[in-house]
């Protein structure tokens, strides 16, 4: 009984802010299914997000005690002696497990964690300043701030993260708020964004934040305060890009001497004239979050217009097939067209949870599966990636290729990926499904079960799947009353033998089999419109969708103009990218060649990597010699020795 008034009441939590809001400004058309109503109960993702749960939370837990991170507060409360530890930002990585741990007790009623969250907001809320001011970097020695805070406040925003670190303990906030109903960290978001609206404005103080994050954040905290001077200020940061600021500029150093620091930080132009993906790619993200977020709600065409642009610009020029963002380490950016290395690929962990959460707002607007594609694609390949099969170790790159001298690590001194990935996941089932009026969109395949409130009841669906292992999805709907809907399937860009939704990459082979649906053993015509097929019929008790996705090994090949991928091929399995491994193929992996007239096999290995499909062929070696080869989801890469690895293989040229 509490777990049902727990969840009834965070549904009123999620719905309230836009009753509240409705009358100010306007909202996406299609809504998200709150991930408190959805269930995996099997399957990949059942896997991961248990793992998340039981330990990746209480890891991260460990990691931010000890490494001095949740003592910074203690200090800056006066309960210890000592300097702010380690960077200005560290204070984001005990938002980021807050608002994992919100997500995690609105399903999972959990009453010690539940304590030491309270603990560690208590302690927080001790360490806000009167004015609302929260920064531990300046707040435990003002005269000597922690390197890159700035001698005073917002004096160096361009690099100081102040706004960054406002803008995690936004999204924490709601996010507790919403899981368990409390209100102490809400109130000191509010608090502090009070004070930063009485600082930045128009006729105040005008700068761009250099790490973006509080824009998306200010949405939040918008949508559930009702407090539409947050969207405004989200507005106002956004429009001050490409524009002259009252910080002090942001200290050039060595590592940036490739690139154009006002591109580095997307503050080249304003951002209504902007085209292309440019700059740090974490950043970048969360701004097109953030100004999808602002032009949808504030109806601004300009922001919608701008934001096409660098999405076709991303998609058809800097992107990875793995969904990862970033070819250049030194800045964490991206690089001209078709600059997409392999071995030195920085395609951040957390610029692939960026490409997530912006690709989603972009579908909520258009209503187009090309960003469910996106999205999907960068789920289950380059942001997934970065954690282990364990839940207690991570990559902060992803990169295509491996010497063997990569591996995932337990913790880094910038930390930014684990608690990113860690509250992805805790989160990840609000992606399944989506409302507009009377419609369902089922977006994301795989067992699991979702409550929905549907006019006036409660449709229950029940998803029984292998998927990603399959293509074949049963779909049970259970309204309490006959019910007249319509829902849409989406039928993934890769069933329709379209990798990604330009010409980056493609199939090089074709497949026979075709796509089915069935409505209780009736066959339904397959009409696509923007990416999914619409079923709209009177719904009632024990009505079944079969639903089935042509699944199988492809070969896909990069855009010519992409040099590192010349004369390669990478393997696809459904939406998963593949890749081959030293532990399975032995040494010379990076040597090993495909033959035209070879193709790769699935086969299920419940015994391998928690259970996968591996990808079974034959591969040449230099010496003409032809060997088995192997090739696993590159999602689970990694996981077993450090070794050599590559996704894009060599392809002959000719008949073997």
């Amino acid at each position: 009984m509490a777990f049902i008034v727990r969840t009834l009441l965070c549904i009123f939590l999620l719905i309230l802010p836009f009753i509240a809001s409705s009358q100010q400004y306007a909202d996406y058309p299609i809504q998200p299914v709150p991930f408190t109503s959805v269930h995996f109960t099997d399957g990949f993702w059942h896997q991961r997000i248990e793992t998340n749960r039981q330990v990746t939370i209480p890891a991260i837990i460990k990691q931010i005690e000890t490494t001095g991170r949740v003592d910074n507060f203690r200090k800056a409360a006066g309960k210890m002696e000592g300097k702010y530890e380690g960077r200005r930002f560290n204070d984001t990585d005990v938002y980021k497990t807050l608002e994992a741990i919100g997500y995690s007790l609105a399903v999972h009623p959990d009453k010690a964690l539940e304590t030491y969250a309270d603990s560690i907001i208590a302690l927080i809320a001790s360490v806000q300043e009167k004015d609302g001011y929260l920064y531990p970097a300046r707040t435990i020695d003002p005269a000597n701030p922690a390197p890159g805070a700035g001698r005073e406040r917002w004096i160096n925003e361009c690099g100081s993260h102040e706004l960054y670190n406002s803008g995690h303990l936004y999204e924490a906030a709601v996010a507790y708020y919403q899981g368990t109903g409390k209100r102490t960290l809400l109130d000191v978001a509010v608090k502090n964004a009070d004070l930063i609206a009485s600082v930045f404005g128009l006729d105040k103080r005008h700068d761009a934040p250099g790490h973006e994050e509080v824009e998306l954040a200010l949405v939040k905290l918008y949508k559930t305060t009702g407090k539409k001077k947050y969207l405004e200020l989200a507005k106002f940061f956004i429009d001050q890009r490409g524009k002259p600021h009252d910080s002090e500029p942001y200290p050039e150093s060595s590592s940036f001497a490739i690139y154009n620091l006002k591109d580095y930080k997307q503050d080249h132009t304003p951002f209504i004239e902007q085209t292309e993906a440019v700059g740090h790619a974490v950043r970048a993200m969360y701004l097109y979050t953030g100004a999808t977020d602002v032009g949808v709600l504030m109806n601004d065409p300009r922001y919608l217009s701008a934001l096409e642009k660098i999405w076709e610009n991303m998609v058809s020029k800097n992107m990875y097939i793995t969904g990862g963002l970033g070819s250049r380490g030194g800045t964490e950016s991206f690089g001209v067209h078709y600059e997409l290395p392999n071995r030195s690929a920085y395609t951040e962990t957390c610029a692939s949870i960026g490409n997530a959460l912006w690709n989603f707002r972009m579908f909520q607007e258009y209503g187009d599966a090309k960003y469910i594609d996106i999205m999907e694609r960068t789920m289950y390949n380059g942001l997934i990636s970065g954690v282990s099969l364990s839940g207690d170790s991570f990559f902060y790159q992803n990169p295509l290729e491996s010497n063997g001298r990569f591996a995932r690590s337990e913790w880094f001194d910038v930390a930014c990926c684990p608690p990113n990935v860690l509250r992805f996941i805790a989160s990840m089932p609000g992606y399944v499904y989506a409302l507009q009026g009377n419609n369902l969109y089922i977006n994301l395949y795989g067992s699991n079960t979702a409550h929905i409130s549907l006019q006036n009841t409660t449709i229950s669906i029940t998803q029984k799947s292998d998927y990603p292992w399959s293509g074949d999805i049963t779909i049970t709907v259970e309204p309490e009353n006959p019910i007249k809907s319509a829902m849409l399937l989406r039928i993934p860009g890769w069933a329709q033998n379209k990798p990604i939704p330009s010409d980056l990459y493609r199939y090089v082979d074709s497949i026979s089999d075709a796509i089915s649906i069935q409505v209780n053993g009736e066959s339904i015509p397959i009409t696509l419109e923007k990416g999914y097929v619409t079923v709209r019929r009177d719904w009632k008790q024990g009505d079944i969708i079969n639903l089935h996705l042509p699944i199988a090994a492809r070969q896909t090949a990069a855009h010519d103009s992409v040099q590192a991928d010349k004369e390669r091929i990478a393997f696809e399995y459904g939406p998963l990218v593949y890749c081959i491994e030293e532990v399975d193929n032995g040494q010379n992996v990076l040597e090993l060649i495909i033959p035209d007239n070879t193709s790769f096999k699935p086969e299920y290995r419940p015994d391998l990597l928690n259970g996968v499909v591996v990808l079974k062929g034959k591969a040449m070696t230099a010496q003409k010699k032809l060997q088995d080869c192997i090739a696993v989801p590159y999602c689970v890469w990694g996981n077993r020795t450090i070794g050599r690895m590559t996704v894009w293989m060599i392809k002959s040229l000719g008949k073997q």
